[in-house]
């Protein structure tokens, strides 16, 4: 009998111990930590961008989905950098935009703003609403130009690749003249294989691969940012956000700061002007 007990007492124990491996299992799924269960600073990991999360210069982009920003906790643990948005097309605002702007500043935190191009509206008329909005403020870092296909908005207009790189030249080029900086432009992958792909810029690339690294999904273009996941978790920050992380070391991200330019293409673009180092 008392083996019979001993027999039965483990078998529940055996049970007991399976239903919560699979429990922890289920749970890691269902946070989006699959196999690889949590990893701090993202709820859905994709080991293609390991890389990214070991890198030294990390940031963030946020938007009003963010809403209220804790900049001076986020830099506290160890966020370089923001991105914002300002503007999108030719009459909205982020209606948080002021208010992060102000208040990444008095935190501390280098900060961007960025413009949403859109297919549906005049590339002046957009400029012209972006120098409206955001201030040429030379602490800055440069200003963004993103660059996707509006999918998710009622434009369903698709420009040629002559017309739209026409009119991405016309937005960098009025971006550069009202903030004296060389702008930044960010891309995903459908959008740079469609218009981008070949094309030359002296312009800084912000990419998005949130499964890979860039250079296996934008054939070797040279990034200076990359965008290696939208789930993130930063302490500061309310719900889930874009991290992003900068090429290189501290000493890079210094020189980054001090002239706007990726540092490997300073010596080439300071004969245009560029890339002079801050006063």
């Amino acid at each position: 009998m008392a083996a019979a007990r001993i027999s039965r007492s483990a078998s529940t124990f055996s049970r007991g111990l399976i239903a919560g491996l699979v429990a922890v299992a289920l749970a890691a799924c269902a946070s989006g930590g699959g196999l690889y269960g949590a990893i701090p600073g993202d709820n859905r990991p994709h080991s293609g961008v390991d890389r990214a999360r070991a890198m030294p210069i990390q940031g963030i982009d946020v938007a009003r989905y963010q809403e209220n920003v804790d900049f001076p906790k986020a830099r506290a643990a160890g966020i370089h950098f923001v991105f914002m948005k300002a503007t999108e097309g030719k009459d909205y605002i982020d209606p948080d935009f002021q208010r992060n702007w102000i208040r990444a500043r008095d935190a501390g935190m280098p900060r961007g703003a960025y413009h949403f191009m859109t297919w549906c509206s005049l590339a002046s008329e957009q400029a012209a609403w972006f120098v409206r909005n955001v201030p040429a403020d030379p602490s800055a870092l440069p200003p963004v130009l993103d660059l996707e296909w509006n999918n998710h908005s009622s434009c369903k207009t698709k420009p040629n690749r002559a017309d739209a790189l026409e009119k991405i030249r016309l937005m960098l080029e009025v971006m550069e003249r009202h903030t004296g900086k060389l702008p930044i432009i960010y891309t995903d992958m459908n959008f740079h294989r469609d218009i981008l792909e070949g094309e030359y810029f002296p312009n800084a690339f912000w990419l998005r691969s949130t499964a890979a690294e860039p250079h296996e999904r934008y054939k070797n273009r040279p990034w200076t940012f990359w965008q290696y996941s939208q789930t993130g978790v930063v302490p500061g920050v309310r719900g889930e956000v874009d991290r992003n992380v900068f090429y290189g070391n501290s000493n890079d991200w210094l020189m980054f700061l001090s002239t706007g330019c990726d540092p490997r293409a300073i010596a080439a673009l300071q004969a245009s002007g560029r890339c002079q180092f801050a006063k």
